[in-house]
């Protein structure tokens, strides 16, 4: 009895002592008051799931939690002349991201059998060396059918590296990958789940969707391979979403990410063929910059960016994302932009894909209402993210507007400066817009009270 009690004692204060550690590292580590208030909230209230839930999910830029993963240094080369850089060009500079490259050529893939087509194009074409990272492969027909092709030139001699995020492709075995594996190609995971569980390192997730062609040729946007994406014929539930063909110097820019992303999760460095030059046989008109966020760049550029976007906006500034849950500092801003003037759009899915999040947006959308902006509703599931300011610039990448992508994920999007690349993605939105319904719907007391709840609980997820 006696042994009992003393373990009993012993349990309480290791469970004390837990609970403040666990609540220093909130108060230190976390982004935003939201966050920290919420994961204190849970702890306290729920200790019993609140604890293993932030051990698991809790890390967010922690060398501990990707101890191995080194910082991204990008390769600045035939930047844009300071003087001549948009504000938020000479913003990320000062976060280590290369000015915008000249002499690109960008190309909208406006659907999913467009993308796919470049996907498949950009496969059959490649002489030396395919890599793909994404966040979803799914095992349904579009899958297999890229997996046929990836292993079809890996047995050809092409260099092939694929690498999945291990809970966006959590049911993708290594048994379906066989093909590629078979024939010389080679597969990575990005942070097993079940390696590290308790190291914070299930929240952090590769969100990034890049397929790279021999160092020339990049697809890359908010496109995973499924068949609610893409696929070679129309779909009537396919999800409406945006990528992009990119040629020119700033390939080498989405290239280095790979290899970061690659080297951390399969420990090989990628071979470069043919050798990565500076300078680029592309001669265009497009001004890019590529900006990739998450645990492995300082900062927060993304989030910072499209912070300075909503203050620096004076005409036009409109939001494509499946998920509106921002942080506080980005919503007031959005809010202020609308009030002084600014035509502020957000298009979000009448009901996406996660019920979670749209209960947690419903609060966001009905205070951007009152203060001016438009609140846009399109039909279907819309999974593209995508921004259009003013005249200066379009967004369009892997990042939602919403905390995960901001602030958690893996994540990386392309910023044009150039009039020729902004029109094709803001005539894109602006069809978009014209399917849509504007207006919020007034909720009652039961409904109101579950958003706000969701919205209080958002910075947890």
């Amino acid at each position: 009895m006696e042994w009992n009690l003393l373990f009993g004692h012993f349990a309480i204060v290791c469970g004390f002592l837990l609970a403040a550690i666990l609540v220093m590292s909130i108060l230190r580590k976390q982004r935003t008051s939201s966050a920290a208030f919420a994961w204190l909230m849970v702890i306290f209230f729920a200790p019993y799931i609140g604890v293993p839930l932030y051990l698991a999910l809790g890390g967010r830029k922690l060398k501990r939690d990707a101890r191995t993963k080194e910082n991204i240094h990008l390769v600045g080369q035939e930047t844009l002349p300071l003087e001549k850089a948009d504000p938020i060009d000479a913003l990320l500079r000062e976060y280590d991201i290369p000015g915008a490259t000249c002499g690109n050529k960008v190309r909208l893939c406006q659907d999913g059998v467009e993308t796919y087509n470049e996907l498949v194009n950009l496969i059959d074409t490649a002489e030396h060396q395919i890599l793909i990272t994404t966040f979803i492969l799914s095992r349904d027909e579009i899958g297999k059918a890229i997996v046929d092709k990836l292993a079809k030139k890996a047995a050809s001699g092409v260099t092939v590296r694929l690498l999945l995020d291990d809970i966006g492709s959590l049911f993708t075995s290594r048994k379906f990958l066989a093909p590629i594996l078979q024939n010389g190609g080679k597969v990575a995971y990005f942070m097993p789940v079940l390696r590290a569980p308790f190291h914070g390192r299930t929240n952090l997730r590769n969100h990034r969707k890049i397929a790279i062609a021999d160092q020339k040729l990049v697809l890359a946007g908010g496109t995973n391979i499924a068949k609610e994406y893409i696929g070679p014929t129309p779909f009537k539930d396919r999800w409406t979403d945006l990528s992009f063909v990119l040629k020119g110097p700033a390939v080498r820019h989405y290239l280095e990410v790979f290899q970061s992303d690659w080297e951390f999760a399969a420990h090989e460095t990628v071979n470069i063929i043919p050798p990565c030059l500076k300078g680029s046989a592309i001669s265009g008109e497009g001004v890019v910059q590529v900006v990739p966020s998450g645990p492995d760049v300082p900062k927060d550029p993304v989030h910072d960016a499209l912070l300075t976007a909503a203050y620096t906006a004076e005409k036009r500034l409109w939001i494509v994302t499946p998920y509106y849950v921002p942080d506080e500092a980005l919503a007031q801003a959005l809010r202020l932009a609308a009030q002084r003037g600014v035509d502020l759009r957000v298009l979000v899915p009448a009901k996406s894909n996660h019920k979670l999040a749209d209960l947690a947006r419903g609060t966001h959308l009905r205070e951007l209402a009152e203060c001016g902006g438009k609140v846009i509703k399109y039909p279907h599931m819309v999974h593209a993210k995508v921004i259009v300011v003013d005249d200066r610039l379009a967004v369009v990448g892997s990042a939602n507007m919403d905390m995960r992508s901001l602030f958690l994920n893996y994540e990386i999007v392309m910023f044009s400066y150039s009039k020729a690349e902004i029109k094709p993605v803001h005539d894109w939105v602006e069809g978009l817009m014209n399917e849509g319904r504007q207006g919020v719907q007034q909720v009652g007391p039961i409904r109101d009270t579950a958003e706000g709840i969701a919205r209080l609980i958002a910075p947890l997820l």
